[in-house]
């Protein structure tokens, strides 16, 4: 069994390779680009993990990975765009750095590359695979897309922004951890229960995504301060924040939500501090990790070779970037 670590480490020789054609390199030198920004690279790592739960890693759980980490790559450069960031991983976003025609052209043949990585499989398995990526790329565009409402919108419920992130983050984990099991020849039981892991500690990996991107250290975390903050999405924070806070600070929050004003952050963390938000977010983020943990221990595998997914796990909710 490899740790996360490991298997990242095995991943990242692989995939960290030239993915585009030196043809029209106004369109390619971009794509090429912002791959080699690098990332965290869990979800195809998971789907790799998922594949050694349940036996030996095959080569079709490689090509998956790939498939997995490109189309990835692709909602990060389009999601850039609509959030008009300017800095992912510290560096220039794409759109920031060349225009944003071309980072639209450069995502989508991201996204048709991923589908080439899927065509590389030969196995029986490979229609149940192309349909579980299928399903979890339209749930992320409607996630994507209700994440946008939501801007608009002052009475999001927490119940709202839980079903729009689990579509915009969890489904994609909780896909990748169930095609690796497929691959490794788990049966449908066991594939249920990985994919129940998944999209809760997606749910937990987003609260602490929203924690930090309030409350984090922008040289770990790579992105600019407060970003959700001025782009005014509904985060776990902002929802609670609205739901205990005062009058007073009540009617403040949403006059900052309304403005622009330049200590807008500023202002609005404060808010979040004398709320008791920062601690709250705390106790959801671990509420979520529980129960993906129940899932992930109700796989009917020896425990020995669920640590490396445990360990993982527990990664996800309390890094700091």
């Amino acid at each position: 069994m490899f740790s996360f670590e490991e298997l990242t480490k095995q991943f990242a020789q692989r995939f960290n390779t030239r993915h585009f054609p030196g043809t029209v390199p106004s369109l390619y030198e971009p794509a090429e680009y912002f791959l080699s920004m690098g990332g965290k690279r869990v979800r195809p790592v998971m789907c790799l993990m998922a594949n050694e739960l349940f036996g030996d890693i095959y080569p079709d759980a490689w090509h998956v990975a790939d498939a997995i980490e490109l189309f990835h790559n692709f909602t990060l450069i389009h999601d850039d765009i609509m959030d008009k960031a300017t800095l992912r991983r510290g560096m220039q976003t794409v759109h920031a750095k060349y225009n944003e025609p071309t980072a639209l052209l450069a995502g989508d043949v991201m996204m048709i590359t991923s589908y080439e990585c899927l065509s590389k499989i030969n196995a029986p398995y490979l229609h149940k695979l192309m349909n579980i990526f299928n399903k979890t790329a339209k749930e992320l565009c409607e996630g994507q897309q209700l994440d946008m409402d939501f801007e608009k919108r002052d009475n999001v419920t927490l119940e709202e922004y839980l079903h729009m992130i689990t579509l915009k983050t969890s489904v994609l984990l909780a896909a990748s951890l169930q095609m690796g099991a497929i691959i490794g020849g788990s049966g449908e039981g066991n594939q249920d229960l990985i994919y129940e892991f998944g999209k809760n500690l997606g749910i937990a990996f987003q609260v602490q995504d929203d924690y930090l991107d309030a409350f984090g250290d922008p040289q770990k975390f790579g992105k600019q301060p407060g970003g959700d903050i001025l782009a005014n999405k509904k985060t776990f924070l902002l929802i609670h924040a609205l739901e205990v806070a005062s009058a007073s600070q009540k009617k403040e929050l949403l006059g900052l939500i309304s403005g622009n004003a330049p200590d807008k952050v500023a202002k609005t963390l404060q808010i979040f501090r004398d709320s008791k938000v920062d601690s709250w977010s705390k106790g959801l983020k671990d509420k979520y990790l529980d129960i993906a943990l129940k899932h992930l221990d109700d796989i009917a595998v020896i425990s020995s070779r669920k640590k490396p997914l445990q360990e993982l796990a527990g990664f996800l909710v309390q890094r700091e970037y």
